[in-house]
Parts: C-alpha cells; sequence; structure tokens
C-alpha cells in the first residue's frame, strides 16, 4: 500500500492486469507512477538540486522566551529567562540555547512576524489562512519540479493529526506528501508473492503489448513510454528510497551528535542529501497557556541541540548551499504573562529561524520592547516563504489554475526577505 498524508489506498495482495500494467501499488488518483511522470516531462519539468527543510513547532512557541528576549521590560513581560550573546555580535538568545549560540553566524533569526490566529500548520507551510485552501510549498514544488530518480519529491513526518495542512488541493492528489510511517515505507518494497524476476516476467509482458500499441500509434504520441516506466518501476526494485529512511546506516558519533529525541531531524538531513526536495517535520508541543517556564526548561534543551546538529551536518557535508532550513510555529505567544505563568496566543510577533542556506548571521525585522507589535514594515509568513521558494529557483510570481481555471499565485504577499542575499 502506499500512503500519503491523509489519506491511504488500499490494494489487495493479488496483481490485477491493469496493476502490473500501471506498476502495480503505485496508482494515485487513477494515473500510474508512469502516466505522472510523463505528465511532468511534457510540462516541461526542471530538476534542482535545491531543497528546504521545514521544521514546524506545533502549538505556537514563545518568542519573548526563545529569539526575541526583552531583558529591560517589567517583570510581567520578560519571564525567567536571561539573554545570552552568541558569536554574531548584538545578537543574543535564550540562555537555554548554548549550542545554537556557537553557531548564529549560520542562522538568521526573523523577529516581528505577524501571522493569522490559528492552531494550524496552514500559514507556516502556506502562507494562507486554512480558509483559503491552498496548497503547501511541498506539492507545488513536487507539481512544478516533479520526482527525482526513484525518490519522491516531498515527504511529510508531520504527524500532524487533522490538521490537513499539507493537502494538495488544485495541484493534485499526485502532490500530497510521501509519509514515511507504517505502510507508507512498506510501499517501497515489494509485495510478498512478487519477486524481483517475477516482476520482470510482468515488465516482459507488458513491453509486448506496448509495441502492439506502438503498430498501431499514428501520430508518434506512444513514443518515450519506455523511459517513463522504467523510472516507474524504479521506484519498487530500487533500494535509494528505502536507505535515505534508515538512519540506521548513520555513525554512532552522528546519533550522539543529534541526540535520541532529534531522529526526524537526522532522517531528514538523510533525505535531502539523498535528493528529496521538501521534507517538513513537527516536533513538541508549545501551546504553553500554562507553566511555560516549565515547557522550556524541557524542550528548548532538545531543539538546541536539534538544531545545531542539523546546521552543522549540513556544513559538514557541503550542503549549506543547497539546503535551506526553515522553523517556525503559527504564531508568538503573549508578552504578558498569565496567572498559570503561561502565556496565550499571540499572532502579532512571532519568529521564524532559517539556517542553511539563508542562514547568514543576522536578525531580520525587530519587535517593540515589550515583544507585542513589530516596528516598522511588518513581515509575513509569506514573505519568509517567498525567500525559500526563491532559494528553490521558483518565482513567487508563479500562477498556478485551480480546478475551475482560475489563476491563483502562490503565494499573495510575495515580497522576499531583501536582507537575505
Amino acid at each position: 500500500m502506499l500512503t500519503f498524508f491523509g489519506r491511504n489506498r488500499q490494494f489487495c495482495d493479488g496483481v490485477s492486469r491493469r496493476d502490473f500494467l500501471g506498476v502495480g501499488a503505485l496508482s494515485i488518483a487513477g494515473l500510474s507512477l508512469a502516466d505522472v511522470l510523463r505528465l511532468k516531462a511534457q510540462a516541461g519539468v526542471i530538476e534542482s538540486p535545491k531543497s528546504v527543510i521545514m521544521i514546524y513547532l506545533p502549538g505556537g512557541p514563545t518568542h519573548l522566551d526563545t529569539y526575541d528576549l526583552k531583558p529591560a521590560a517589567p517583570t510581567e513581560y520578560r519571564g525567567e529567562f536571561d539573554p545570552i550573546q552568541t558569536n554574531v555580535p548584538g545578537m543574543e538568545i535564550c540562555e537555554l540555547m548554548p549550542m545554537q549560540a556557537r553557531i548564529a553566524d549560520k542562522l538568521s533569526v526573523v523577529r516581528g512576524i505577524v501571522t493569522s490566529n490559528e492552531h494550524s500548520a496552514h500559514g507556516t507551510l502556506t502562507g494562507f489562512h486554512k480558509k483559503a485552501m491552498r496548497p503547501p510549498l511541498g506539492s507545488v514544488v513536487s507539481y512544478m519540479r516533479g520526482r527525482k530518480d526513484s525518490l519522491p519529491p516531498y515527504v511529510s513526518m508531520m504527524n500532524n493529526g487533522n490538521d490537513d495542512a499539507e493537502n494538495p488541493y488544485y495541484v493534485g492528489e499526485a502532490h500530497k506528501p510521501f509519509s514515511p510511517s507504517g505502510e507508507g515505507m512498506k510501499s517501497l518494497s515489494l509485495v510478498s508473492d512478487v519477486t524481483l524476476n517475477r516482476l520482470a516476467d510482468r515488465k516482459a509482458l507488458r513491453d509486448s503489448l506496448d509495441n502492439l500499441r506502438r503498430d498501431i500509434d499514428v501520430d508518434g504520441s506512444l513514443a518515450g513510454v519506455d523511459s517513463f516506466t522504467e523510472r516507474a518501476l524504479d521506484m519498487v526494485t530500487s533500494t535509494k528510497a528505502r536507505d535515505a529512511f534508515d538512519i540506521s546506516r548513520e555513525s554512532a558519533s552522528t546519533h550522539q551528535l543529534y541526540g535520541a529525541a532529534n531522529d526526524t531531524f537526522l532522517k531528514a538531513r538523510r533525505l535531502v542529501e539523498a535528493g528529496v526536495s521538501v521534507v517538513t517535520l513537527s516536533t513538541g508541543g508549545w501551546d504553553t497557556h500554562a507553566n511555560n517556564f516549565e515547557s522550556m526548561r524541557k524542550q528548548l534543551p532538545r531543539i538546541d541541540q536539534g538544531i545545531h546538529a542539523l546546521i552543522t551536518d549540513l556544513h559538514a557535508r557541503g550542503l549549506e548551499n543547497d539546503v535551506a532550513v526553515l522553523m517556525a510555529g503559527e504564531f508568538g505567544r503573549t508578552p504578558r504573562i498569565n496567572p498559570g505563568a503561561g502565556r496565550d496566543h499571540w499572532p502579532s510577533s512571532g519568529f521564524s529561524l532559517l539556517g542553511g542556506a539563508l542562514g547568514q548571521g543576522q536578525v531580520i525585522g525587530e519587535s517593540d520592547s515589550n515583544g507585542s507589535r513589530p516596528k516598522g514594515m511588518p513581515i509575513t509568513q509569506s514573505n519568509v516563504l517567498a525567500s525559500i521558494y526563491r532559494h528553490l529557483g521558483i518565482d513567487p510570481v508563479t500562477v498556478i489554475r485551480d480546478n475551475s481555471g482560475r489563476p491563483m499565485y502562490l503565494l499573495d504577499d510575495r515580497r522576499m526577505l531583501s536582507d537575505l542575499v
């Protein structure tokens, strides 16, 4: 069974005539994978080595206790943590993140981001409120680039319940992310009663039928079919996709670098290194209406190690110019601490952390003295995504037509973060 986030497609153990002619379990939304690949080529899709890892912090992390501390603010605002100086002059972050402080020259902190007030990953992944029903960046990249070799272009490790933020909407079912959990990984292997020899026999039969079809093809439209079918078969017969998910292949020192709690960070690095264009993951629970500081003491050291390991690893492997890293939640949290020692939802001033190709040792944007509002021109989630699209070689002005034929821009607010040169 091939699993894409949000929907499972069940197939019986037997392989029907239509199954093996369409590469069996890889049929998506009525099209075989070979059909999908062929359509990509007809659309003139150009592959690119650039990729992005998007780390979503569900629940909305507090900006005032992470990357936008206000030590001079009144006690009811400033919180319990002190800022520490990073290796970038003038850039300070929370004392619970000393590992990031040592590599801040490889990070960019965006402060004062205005978001919508909704508990959803939609804004982070699409730049829109969920009511807009727009495809996430990963689905857009899949639609525009297509698949590379035997790897899915878009992989999700979000595990984000019924958020539906990774619904591809009008770009099509074929551009849902691949989910490596449970049955998703099984789909990368042959079903139990199908060996490579049997698959080769079916391929031979399909080839003979294709020869008959070519005999009656008068306009040459079947030319090149074999190359797409071969690529579809590679999804099953190649070990490349399975190996990319297998973190047991990493050294003990690499596992130690990431820590036991950050396996998804390590898996994300393996995936982009193998050639996946977009990887999404979620980690932690950041909805701290109560006990905010207790929660931060537990979560920030873990995320600190994860970000430090990922960024350090990308640079060590020479991937820092090809892989962008984005970490963000759906909003910030209230500057004033509530009676339960927590902070509530606050869409007027959030943050994003950028690394890899967009990590340049700088702070972009600013909030006011209490962290309540942005100073100057507000930065939106769309502005951050516009910069991600640019890194991926996709113009944010690009238009995709929805199911009714209406032209839809990738983003409505297409201003890029100009400081990310």
